[in-house]
């Protein structure tokens, strides 16, 4: 549950910082690596049910910030959703390849969609947010192989 609402609150108050303060976009941005990171927990505990969280986040995100950043965060999660929705539904890969996967083919649509809508794309923002967005991934992804590595050993 702490996944959940850790989720739908990132999603919220980083629209609403976008919304508040646009001129800090390269912090937004960093910021946005954990949104990635938090739904795929949401992903792999509730299933499907992270389409409902995204868009009670989306619509929390529509009262509370600029209407054109709740549409450029919908459009982009919308993308990003059915791409992860995808992955988790078809690939039959361990949980934790399906989560690198699922990232590497979302975060760079959600990316360019999310910056391109908001007119926010320049070359410092798009740095920022790929590698952030694909650090956290990838420390998930180490953290949950080790586990299984660990697991393996003492099974």
């Amino acid at each position: 549950m702490l996944f959940l609402i850790a989720y739908i609150s990132s999603v919220v108050l980083i629209n609403y910082a976008f919304s508040a303060a646009p001129d800090l976009d390269i912090i937004w941005s960093a910021w946005g690596g954990l949104v990635f990171v938090l739904r795929d927990m949401v992903q792999t505990r509730f299933g499907h049910g992270a389409i409902a969280a995204m868009l009670a986040a989306l619509v929390l995100s529509y009262v509370t910030s600029d209407p054109s950043i709740a549409l450029a965060s919908a459009m982009a999660f919308a993308v990003s959703e059915c791409i992860d929705w995808l992955v988790f539904s078809v690939t039959q890969r361990p949980l934790h390849d399906r989560l690198w996967i699922s990232s590497a083919l979302s975060i760079p649509l959600d990316t360019f969609i999310f910056f391109g809508m908001i007119g926010a794309l320049t070359p410092g923002v798009l740095v920022t947010a790929l590698g952030s967005k694909f650090a956290g991934v990838t420390a998930v992804w180490l953290i949950m192989a080790w586990r299984l590595r660990k697991q393996a050993v003492v099974s």
